[in-house]
């Protein structure tokens, strides 16, 4: 036998795929519509074949109705949402920039690592996980530090808080700053209104609100971005998330700059289009349906939610662990039968909260009683009673 037949695995060790069910009611990834399963079976064509780009363009005019904008530019990133935020970063932010940052959860956290590696001067106004900034406040930091970017995150994955913006993005742009908005959490389950709350840059992901898979972060920029972006004289550090180059590639002359995921543009298309024949405002408002249902069948377990009822998240709850009840193997039990994933805090909320999504083809009543039964089954299971 030869050195090569020794290194190869025999083929009859690798079964079919056969994922297993899984209800995904976690803060992402969600369920997926069949519908854009189906588009993702298409045939591919290349990526600067002329049907691509109507698909890409017809994917950035859907956008415009996922945020609420209806001027400067919507482009999608080729990468996840951390890649959306990056690109951000990376276009917005040049070394020796001051961008303040609203610190109150990890991925704000992470906002402030990207920008120190762009070499930016990063000012942070911090509070505890799951907290939030009064109106008041926001604008005397942003009044205090005067930066020349803002950065804020709408809805906190890692704590449940919701994050008014209007605020923050008044005070920015008295001071001349441009306002960055993570809505990876809000985009497709709930109103972003990007131009009515005066949001720059706003980044997101395919695999929460809008009920796709990961892949791709769908990005909406204002005329004040956009004016930045074109007066800017040094090429941003980043290549390949340079937004000049990509709107370049996506809008104006269709140069090539990257082979763009043509099947995930596919099923974005669809996703969007599912959302735009049920209406995004009866979207919005099914989602807060089934947050009040799901808020009424916790609290009569007894259960309580680590954030205040006027800032919590409507499509993420942060439902908090009852004392002596290990919820690990609450989630365990959950997974095991009847397949339920749901997830944990972490940072300094790990162990004390379970992170439960209500989204897309989930978020029905049906759906929600459905899990409280479980839920309750497997807390009970694990010592508690309500």
């Amino acid at each position: 036998m030869s050195a090569i037949e020794q290194q190869t695995p025999a083929i009859n060790i690798f079964p079919p795929l056969q994922p297993p069910r899984r209800y995904l009611f976690g803060p992402g990834p969600t369920m997926v519509d069949p519908r854009v399963y189906g588009a993702l079976a298409k045939p591919i064509v290349g990526h600067l074949d002329p049907y691509f780009i109507q698909v890409m363009g017809d994917v950035q005019q859907l956008v415009k109705m996922a945020y609420g904008t209806s001027d400067g530019a919507t482009l999608v990133i080729s990468g996840t949402g951390s890649a959306g935020m990056e690109a951000a970063v990376a276009n917005f932010v040049e070394p020796g920039t001051k961008i303040a940052i609203f610190a109150n959860g990890y991925f704000s956290d992470r906002l402030t690592e990207m920008a120190k590696r762009q070499g930016a001067n990063v000012v942070r106004f911090e509070k505890s996980w799951g907290e939030t900034f009064g109106d008041d406040e926001a604008q005397d930091f942003i009044r205090r530090e005067k930066p020349k970017v803002v950065a804020y995150v709408h809805a906190e994955t890692s704590t449940g808080a919701l994050q008014s913006g209007k605020a923050i993005c008044a005070a920015a742009h008295d001071a001349g700053a441009l306002v960055v908005a993570d809505c990876v959490t809000s985009l497709g389950g709930l109103a972003v209104e990007f131009d009515r709350t005066g949001i720059d840059v706003a980044y997101s992901c395919t695999q929460k609100g809008l009920s796709c898979p990961p892949g791709l972060s769908p990005m909406a920029m204002s005329r004040r971005a956009m004016d930045f972006l074109s007066s800017r004289t040094a090429p941003s550090r980043s290549w390949y998330l340079d937004l000049k180059l990509i709107h370049d590639y996506s809008t104006v002359s269709h140069r090539y700059h990257h082979t763009a995921p043509i099947s995930m543009f596919y099923a974005l298309r669809e996703a969007l289009l599912v959302i735009a024949e049920e209406g995004i405002e009866n979207r919005w408002e099914r989602h807060r349906r089934c947050h009040q249902a799901f808020v009424k069948g916790i609290q009569g377990m007894g259960l309580s939610f680590h954030v205040p009822e006027e800032h919590r998240i409507p499509t993420l709850n942060t439902v908090c662990v009852p004392k002596g009840v290990d919820e690990a193997k609450v989630r365990k039990r959950l997974l095991d039968d009847p397949g339920i994933e749901i997830a944990g805090g972490f940072g300094p909320l790990a162990g004390k909260v379970f992170r439960i999504g209500v989204m897309g083809p989930l978020a029905t009543e049906d759906n929600v009683q459905f899990f409280l039964k479980e839920f309750g089954k497997a807390l009970k299971a694990e010592g508690y009673s309500a």
